[in-house]
């Protein structure tokens, strides 16, 4: 038997299972190199192995024919700070001589050992420190209700690095790192412990950038770096915490139960809110856009906004946010907008609080939409003069996809505004739901992670730590124009509304809360202790406010706003529709500016290397102009852009491949096939015109339909136009057309011009490619609310995109656009069509009426049948009509389907009161224009007296899905709803 039992034997050599082999061999190597490189007892167990050195370093090489660079061993900080193994940094490479430098110049002569021990110290010293950097933010002071579950960091442990209490005071080569040259450990845990884990948290080393990383440690890291603020500074904190925590109890009181989304519990927003506004001024900011969600929308507009608490209370008691005598069915409190100026230092700053549904963060796009538009206006190509701000919850944070969508966008060319601002008020709960079930990630904000943004996590009951990350983020926008995320980590004092009872569902948070200090409170307890206040003067302070908010909530009783805020500045050129007729708008251009329209179209640098494929587009566009016939699709619509722009009005089109087109039509960025470099015709019409700019979109619909939309409310003398790659697209930006676009100006008192490009058609491209879902447009039409429209003719195209910008008023547009059409050789017009005297046509004639057929019509009371239609479908039935010889049938095309044009529709009906009346479209019976066409042709059809008063349906029957996916079954079904158009009974 051996003096070892055969467990003692596992237990001294289990560390040489197979899974560590990689490892040892490693290790072996290293020794192998230098025995000094590995621990002692390492040493004494690879000397006992007795192999020779070539043979341990060839092993652990592995094979002659592996990749020395496979597989990929990531090297990381964040790898770094999990398995312990930090590369040496930059700071430690010369620190033994920087060590012994020291020393001479202080006549002290040290020993190689000695040098070796300091540097050793020095190096786990910075370890130390950057793991802090890295992640101190996780044992943070940061939860306000202390209910975060405290886990271990051994990384920052002193003694994980091998420093014992007796070692904490021996003083230490730091080289100016925390802004000593030497320090104790006991300095350096206690300077990074304030640094990052107290009630004040920095999330950066994630930024690759290391000039932005290496500004944010300068601005946080080492003495007198701590937050501090003048007697002034905190007194102007404590007014704030006493003005929102005080509004939001008199709320309580006064209107018990009702909704009203408070803040209580997050009131340190506001301050912060102000010291954005205050720095952001001094650093050049003019004008500020917020979007935010109901939760603390009212104490932002009083005592952010400056919105009058009488107005406030006004809408507590029913009243309405605008005059009685302005139209529009109005929204609750807490979604409304507002806007004001504020002066800080005399700076002023223009702020405006965008108007938004109850969808979460949907009004993200819209309000950095917005403030593009506006750092457009004012050629603020720095993007530091306009700010958008976006709050959120934590909850929404985590969750909305548009979330991520617009963090997406915030580098891109076309769509950047230098940062975003984020605040999100983190109440550690969503509705009822905890954070732990509710997101996968340690934090809500870790999706901001991804464009590299710093985030500040701070204790909402420290306003102090909370205003001084608003300040140190608002410098660090203006210095990089990056998208900033401060987190408060606060909680929700009361339900997810007033009248909830959060006991159901999240007992343990409940019951803490109900004994938890308010943040004021906990602050004014701080001023006093450090002499900044007397005890009583709090009481006095909120005792005044109160008498205030009496004498707002009596004068509320009577308020009556004096004007409706809209129509202001940009807009205060155009009015509401007051003139109830039809306004057609002067959309024709001379011949001359087509003609120049025309040199600029088909003019290209001298020695530009273009595709082949798109000089002939090109040179058949050339033989348009000088013919005055077949101008297509693209050319009607480069001559709608062009003379915009040569009227001064900029033309911004977006969406995905819109450039090129998705269907190949546009180019309207002509490419060096050497360089890519884009020349764009439509920028080179003639000096002093205004700028045309297209983009190429990321693959999103919801926030690139957001950020247009927001382009247009805040610009309406320029056309901004959206295109969908195929029409039903759209549908993922569902809530973009439902929240906003159709009911914005109903809601809110917001207009919009934007113009939505939806290609649809039916041509055996499938169910996902052939309908814009029209019908959907058509339900939500109201109020007049939009036009919904189909244009046939690049003519009509032309003159619909031109009418957006000159009437009096601005409404969005939703238009079916072609695919087959781009090319067909009918859809066709003429360059009279385009010029002196022409317009948009709501209602279009056959072509046979004007000789544009082979078919000669009938008189007018010999017409048998009437087939009315839109889109493409007309010249499907125009081509079978003419193939037959029929002459008794007329095919009426309705361009524009709302508002719907009932006086046209009844001048040109009224021609064929004996014939038959069809309607005939592509889509399927439940789809497509046929519910809404029907009761509106019936009136018509009454109207005139008409022998048939019903019209009759011809097309494809009802459908779940809106096409089929074989393309033998869409021709059977092409050619039956067309054959049925046209065939009278008994023929």
């Amino acid at each position: 038997m051996t003096d070892q039992s055969s467990n003692d034997q596992f237990h001294a050599s289990s560390f040489m299972q197979g899974h560590n082999a990689e490892y040892l061999e490693q290790l072996y190597a290293q020794y192998a190199n230098d025995p000094n490189a590995v621990d002692a007892a390492w040493q004494d167990f690879f000397a006992q192995l007795g192999d020779t050195d070539l043979d341990v370093k060839a092993e652990a090489a592995g094979p002659s024919w592996a990749r020395a660079d496979w597989p990929p061993m990531p090297n990381d900080d964040l790898t770094a700070a999990l398995d312990g193994q930090w590369p040496a940094q930059p700071e430690t490479k010369a620190a033994g001589d920087k060590i012994k430098a020291k020393a001479a110049s202080a006549g002290v002569e040290v020993s190689d050992d000695s040098i070796k021990r300091a540097v050793l110290d020095s190096i786990r010293a910075l370890m130390l420190i950057r793991a802090y950097r890295i992640r101190g933010h996780l044992a943070a002071d940061l939860d306000p209700l202390g209910m975060r579950e405290a886990s271990k960091h051994p990384e920052l442990d002193a003694k994980s690095y091998g420093f014992t209490e007796a070692d904490m005071d021996r003083p230490i080569f730091i080289d100016n790192v925390l802004g000593l040259q030497i320090a104790s450990m006991r300095q350096i845990v206690d300077i990074v412990k304030r640094t990052y884990c107290g009630t004040f948290a920095l999330q950066y080393m994630h930024i690759s950038d290391p000039e932005q990383a290496s500004w944010l440690k300068e601005r946080i890291e080492g003495l007198g770096k701590e937050i501090q603020f003048s007697r002034e500074g905190r007194k102007a904190i404590l007014n704030k915490m006493v003005e929102a925590e005080g509004f939001e109890k008199f709320l309580h009181v006064k209107y018990m139960g009702t909704k009203r989304f408070g803040l209580d519990g997050g009131e340190s927003l506001i301050p912060a809110m102000e010291q954005i506004i205050k720095r952001g001024g001094a650093l050049g900011v003019q004008d500020i856009v917020i979007g935010m969600p109901h939760r603390g929308r009212l104490s932002v507009l009083a005592n952010v906004m400056s919105k009058p608490y009488r107005a406030i209370f006004n809408e507590f008691q029913g009243g309405s946010f605008k005059p009685e005598d302005v139209d529009g069915s109005g929204d609750v409190k807490y979604h409304l907008g507002a806007s004001s100026d504020r002066e800080f230092d005399g700076n002023s700053v223009h702020l405006s609080l965008t108007a938004n549904p109850s969808h979460l963060e949907a009004v993200n796009p819209v309000v950095i939409g917005k403030v593009r538009a506006k750092q457009d206006q004012l050629n603020d190509e720095e993007r530091t003069k306009v700010m958008p701000i976006l709050l959120h919850g934590d909850a929404a944070f985590a969750g909305q996809g548009v979330v991520a969508e617009c963090f997406a966008l915030s580098g891109l060319r076309g769509h950047k505004t230098g940062g975003t601002m984020h605040i999100v008020v983190n109440n550690q709960i969503g509705f009822t739901t905890a954070p732990h079930f509710s997101r996968s990630s340690p934090y809500p904000t870790d999706n901001a992670l991804v464009v590299e943004s710093p985030i500040f996590h701070v204790n909402g009951d420290d306003p102090e730590a909370v205003v001084h990350a608003a300040k140190v983020a608002t410098e660090f926008r203006q210095k990089f124009h990056k998208d900033v995320v401060i987190d408060i980590i606060c909680y929700r004092r009361f339900g997810h509304n007033e009248g909830d009872e959060p006991m159901f569902t999240n007992p343990v948070m409940y019951k803490k809360i109900k004994t938890h200090k308010t943040t004021l409170s906990l602050y004014t307890e701080r001023l006093v202790k450090d002499g900044l206040i007397p005890e009583g003067e709090i009481e006095d302070m909120k005792t005044a406010f109160q008498a205030h908010l009496n004498d707002e909530f009596e004068a509320g009783k009577n308020y009556k706003p004096n004007k409706a805020d809209w129509l202001d500045g940009k807009w205060s050129h155009l009015d509401r529709m007051k003139e109830k007729k039809y306004q057609r708008g002067k959309t024709s251009i001379t011949p001359e500016t087509l003609a120049q329209l025309g040199t600029a179209l088909t003019r290209v640098p001298d020695g530009f290397p273009m595709h082949k494929t798109v000089g002939r587009l090109l040179d058949a566009k050339s033989k348009m102009f000088e013919s005055g016939e077949g101008f297509d699709w693209a050319t009607g619509e480069s001559l709608a852009f062009g003379s915009l722009l040569t009227e001064g009005m900029a033309v911004r089109l977006s969406g995905q491949d819109s450039t090129r087109g998705t269907f190949s039509q546009r180019h309207s960025g002509l490419v060096n096939q050497e360089t890519e470099e884009r020349y764009y015709p439509l920028n080179n019409i003639r000096e002093g015109q205004a700028r045309y700019e297209v983009i190429d979109s990321m693959l999103s619909e919801y926030a690139v339909l957001g950020f247009e939309y927001g382009y247009s409310m805040a610009e309406p003398n320029a056309l901004t136009l959206w295109e969908a790659q195929f029409g039903d697209f759209a549908n993922g930006a569902q809530i973009m057309f439902d929240q906003f676009i159709s009911s914005g100006e109903s809601k809110w008192l917001r207009m919009s011009g934007l113009v939505v490009l939806l290609p649809h058609g039916f041509e055996g491209q499938g169910p996902e490619h052939s309908s814009a879902r029209l019908e959907r447009f058509l339900q939500m039409c109201g109020q007049d609310n939009w036009i919904v429209a189909n244009c046939t003719t690049p003519a009509n195209y032309f003159h619909i995109l031109r009418r957006q910008l000159h009437r009096s008023f601005r409404k969005p547009l939703v238009l079916m656009t072609p695919k087959s059409l781009l090319r067909h050789k009918l859809a066709v017009s003429k360059a009279d069509e385009f010029t002196t005297g022409s317009s948009f046509h709501r209602v279009l004639w056959d072509d046979a009426q004007y000789g544009n057929s082979d078919t000669k019509l009938v008189a007018d009371d010999k017409i048998k049948r009437v087939v009315m239609c839109s889109g493409k479908v007309y010249y499907d039935l125009l081509e079978e009509r003419d193939a037959r010889g029929i002459d008794d049938v007329y095919i009426m095309r309705f361009e524009q389907f709302y508002p719907f044009p009932a006086n046209s529709a009844v001048k040109e009906l009224g021609r064929f009161t004996n014939a038959d009346m069809v309607w005939c479209q592509e889509e399927p019976k439940n789809q497509g224009g046929w519910t809404f066409m029907e009761p509106n042709l019936e009136w018509v059809l009454s109207r005139i007296e008409a022998k048939h008063q019903r019209p009759v349906f011809a097309g494809r029957s009802a459908s779940a899905s809106p096409a089929t996916g074989l393309a033998s079954i869409h021709k059977e079904q092409q050619a039956a709803l067309i054959d049925e158009a046209l065939t009278l009974e008994g023929k």
